[in-house]
């Protein structure tokens, strides 16, 4: 029932007529000039599902309150969910670049000073757990990667 629904509202069109830019003003949100997919108007932080119910006219409204719900969560922010996977991703990535323990850190051009210190003392086995060391930036982290890179065409 969520993935017919999140389908339907990527899928339909919304054209401009009178009706709808005064359904849009009174919400406070600006109104269109040409037709708009559903879904990004459901993404105006001024518009919930339930509102939409209003200019909607192919909405089931038999849907039970928790597929809304979840309808609603996953379009609005789709945005958000794709950036927190992407970064879930790549601190996966960062956790299989292994680092070697007897790396010294103070020879790392660019390391801050509480990093060189922090990264010498743990002796983390991944840039994954370095990252998560207190006082180890994520500009820290780059110039590390930068570090194995160059280590790595030697």
């Amino acid at each position: 029932m969520i993935q017919n629904e999140i389908e339907r509202i990527r899928n339909t069109t919304i054209k401009p007529s009178e009706k709808v830019n005064n359904f849009l003003v009174s919400r406070e949100t600006s109104p269109i000039e040409t037709g708009v997919k559903l879904v990004e108007l459901l993404k105006r932080t001024e518009l919930s599902y339930n509102d939409l119910a209003e200019i909607d006219e192919e909405r089931n409204n038999n849907l039970p309150k928790d597929v809304i719900k979840e309808v609603e969560i996953q379009l609005k922010y789709e945005g958000y969910i794709k950036m927190q996977e992407e970064q879930v991703e790549k601190f996966k990535k960062l956790e299989q670049k292994e680092l070697k323990e007897d790396i010294n850190y103070e020879e790392i051009k660019g390391l801050s000073l509480e990093a060189r210190q922090k990264l010498n003392k743990h002796k983390p086995s991944s840039v994954g757990q370095a990252s998560r060391i207190s006082g180890v930036s994520p500009a820290d982290i780059s110039v590390l990667l930068i570090y194995l890179e160059q280590m790595r065409r030697k």
